[in-house]
């Protein structure tokens, strides 16, 4: 399987499958001397971790990460550093069931008209347990980024359900499980995902992740649009079919008047009315907040029976048990925050590299 890497010069290439002995990821491109341990990877991880509360997964894995090379005496020597994560909590036998028939909206289909073989103990390579390795690169890359650049992802949407954005509070997105940034709507979602979840269904959400203190001047304007590689990063997570930058879809409505970010000087430096652009102009950074959001399906395991084929081509139903997130979109905020943490120190070194 090829593709298995990401970035230019801060670059990851991850491996392992959902219920392999371990999965792992190596990280290269880091610069030396920056200081670097287990716990400041463990601090992601932990967010990420599944069974945590009733609203994910109950697989219970302790997804604890160890580094084994490219840090000595406890900073980076600037050599590929290889990250490790036991897997502790398979059920192989969940998936007996479904071995040979194709989950609709899953990759089994894809996967094994591609490959000719595919591994059905949870998706295998397939799984969203690989992103376990991104966000354990993505607590590399915020070493490379420093204090100055202030990373935060938020759940802004489940299923029809929207956040009002003037309930807008970031200490608010650690207080409910959800990583919800209004509180009203936190508990509205509570109600709504134990019906999906009792029903054995799924639902889809919507994540925004954000990015202060990014300095302008990152990106290139034609193959190496900033934004460009956040989409495509952002894209990569399993299950997502959607990203905007700043405004998004929604700047089809506005007029030019309305879509401008009109620039004026404060403090001496450039100030930016408005943000609808998502603080990247032209594929660079403007300076601004760098704002994405992604859209994450719904799950595909679900207990509802659905038409399907085999392996055999026969006409066949499939219903998925086991332990599967009812709305995914939970643990992907961690995610979006990872893979915009990389892509970021990524851009930071080729900026450094090219203009000093």
């Amino acid at each position: 399987m090829s593709d298995n890497s990401y970035g230019k010069l801060f670059r990851v290439t991850t491996w392992g499958e959902s219920h392999g002995p371990s999965i792992g990821c190596v990280v290269d491109g880091v610069p030396p001397r920056l200081s670097l341990c287990e716990a400041d990877l463990q601090i992601f991880l932990d967010q990420r971790r599944p069974g945590q509360n009733r609203f994910t997964t109950q697989r219970q894995e302790p997804d604890q990460v160890q580094i084994i090379s490219g840090v000595f005496e406890g900073v980076t020597t600037g050599t590929p550093i290889s990250l490790i994560i036991e897997n502790k909590d398979q059920r192989s036998k969940d998936y007996g069931d479904i071995k040979d028939k194709y989950r609709p909206g899953h990759a089994d289909f894809t996967y094994m008209e591609k490959y000719g073989i595919r591994d059905y103990r949870g998706g295998g390579r397939s799984s969203a347990r690989e992103t376990a390795m991104r966000v354990a690169a993505g607590g590399v890359a915020r070493k490379v980024l420093g204090d100055d650049i202030k990373i935060t992802g938020a759940l802004v949407q489940i299923g029809e359900h929207k956040i009002n954005r003037d309930n807008w509070d970031d200490e608010q997105i650690s207080k409910n499980p959800f990583w919800c940034p209004d509180a009203e709507m936190a508990k509205t979602w509570e109600a709504y995902l134990d019906k999906i979840r009792k029903a054995g269904s799924s639902i889809g959400a919507v994540i925004e992740v954000r990015a202060s203190g990014v300095p302008a001047g990152l990106g290139a304007p034609i193959y190496g649009k900033l934004d460009g590689d956040l989409a495509a990063a952002m894209m990569s997570i399993n299950a997502v079919k959607g990203v905007e930058i700043g405004s998004g879809f929604e700047t089809a409505a506005l007029t030019g008047e309305e879509n401008a970010d009109q620039i004026r000087i404060k403090n001496d430096k450039p100030h930016f009315k408005s943000n609808h652009a998502g603080g990247i102009l032209g594929g660079i950074s403007s300076g601004q907040d760098v704002v994405v959001r992604f859209v994450v399906k719904p799950t595909s395991s679900i207990l509802t029976p659905r038409d399907t084929i085999d392996n055999h081509g026969n006409e066949t139903e499939i219903l998925t048990k086991g332990r599967h997130d009812p709305c995914v979109g939970i643990r992907a905020v961690p995610i979006g925050e990872a893979m915009m943490a990389c892509v970021l120190a990524d851009h930071i070194m080729r900026h450094k590299a090219q203009c000093g």
